[in-house]
C-alpha cells in the first residue's frame, strides 16, 4: 500500500511502469515513475516527444492501467477500483482538455460546455445556466449562443477548459492546451487556467512543448526516457532551455 502520506496529495505515482506490446517488440513507455503532485498548483509536464508525458498524465487520469505501481489520485488508489468504479471516479473528479478541442458541431459554446453535466443527469436548462456562468467568467459570455465554427481557435480552446471545469472536478490534466494556438492565443489561455482552474483545492497537470508558458507554472515536471528526472521551477528552468530539453 501506498504511505498515507499520499493522502495529502493530489497525485501521486510510485515505481510507475507502463509497457506496450510483448516478446521482442515490447516498449516501455513509463519506467518506473515517482511523481508527488500537490493540492491547489499548476503543474508542467514537459521533455523531447516521445519521453512518456501523454502516457503519464493518461495513467494518472485512469485513461490507461499501469503495467506495474501504483498511482493515488485525490487519496484514492486507482488500481482498487473497479472498472465501473473508474469511471464514476473520473467522471466525478477529473476534467480533460486536449490538443484538439473535441467540440460537437451542431451544439453551442454553452450547450458543449454544459455536457458534463447532461451526463451526470442534470436538466438541461439548469446544465446550460451554470455552463453560461463559466463561460462568462471567462470572458465568454457574449459567445455563448456561438457554435463551434463561429469561434477562434482560442475561443474554442476556451469553451473546452468550460467544459472540462463546469463539474467542479479536483484535477484538471491538460495535453498541449496551447499547441494549436498562436503566442497571444496561448497565453490567453494559460492566464484563464491560471485565473478559473488553479483553486485551493483543485490541481492542474499540463503536458506542454511550449516554453512560452513555463512562466505560469508552480512546478515544472522534467521527464526523459520514460522517467522524472527532476522537478524545477520557472525561475530554474530558464537557465536551462538553452540545453536542448525542450525540442520537439
Amino acid at each position: 500500500m501506498l504511505s498515507t502520506d499520499s493522502l495529502q496529495l493530489a497525485v501521486k505515482c510510485k515505481d510507475v511502469t507502463k509497457a506496450f506490446g510483448d516478446g521482442a517488440d515490447q516498449f516501455f513507455a513509463l519506467r518506473g515513475v515517482n511523481m508527488s503532485v500537490y493540492p491547489g498548483q499548476m503543474n508542467l509536464l514537459v521533455g523531447q516527444s516521445g519521453c512518456g508525458k501523454t502516457t503519464l498524465i493518461s495513467v494518472i487520469a485512469g485513461l490507461l492501467e499501469p503495467t506495474a505501481g501504483q498511482v493515488a489520485v485525490l487519496g484514492t488508489e486507482l488500481g482498487t477500483l473497479s472498472g465501473r468504479g473508474l469511471v464514476q471516479f473520473r467522471a466525478r473528479n477529473i476534467g480533460f482538455v486536449f490538443q484538439q478541442y473535441n467540440l460537437l458541431p451542431a451544439l453551442t459554446a454553452a450547450e458543449n460546455a454544459a455536457v458534463p453535466l447532461l451526463i451526470a443527469g442534470w436538466s438541461r436548462p439548469k446544465a446550460v445556466a451554470k455552463a453560461k456562468e463559466l463561460l462568462d467568467l471567462m470572458s465568454m459570455g457574449d459567445k455563448a449562443n456561438s457554435l463551434p465554427n463561429q469561434l477562434s481557435g482560442g475561443q474554442q480552446q476556451r469553451v473546452a477548459i468550460a467544459r472540462a471545469l463546469v463539474h467542479e472536478p479536483r484535477l484538471l490534466v491538460c495535453d498541449e492546451p496551447t499547441a494549436a494556438l498562436d503566442a497571444k492565443s496561448g497565453r490567453t489561455v494559460m492566464e484563464l487556467l491560471r485565473k478559473v482552474a488553479v483553486q485551493v483545492d483543485r490541481t492542474v497537470i499540463i503536458v506542454t512543448h511550449d516554453n512560452r508558458v513555463f512562466d505560469f507554472a508552480d512546478r515544472i515536471f522534467m521527464m526523459e526516457d520514460g522517467r522524472i528526472e527532476s522537478v524545477v521551477t520557472p525561475a530554474e528552468v530558464a537557465g536551462q532551455m538553452t540545453q536542448g530539453l525542450f525540442a520537439h
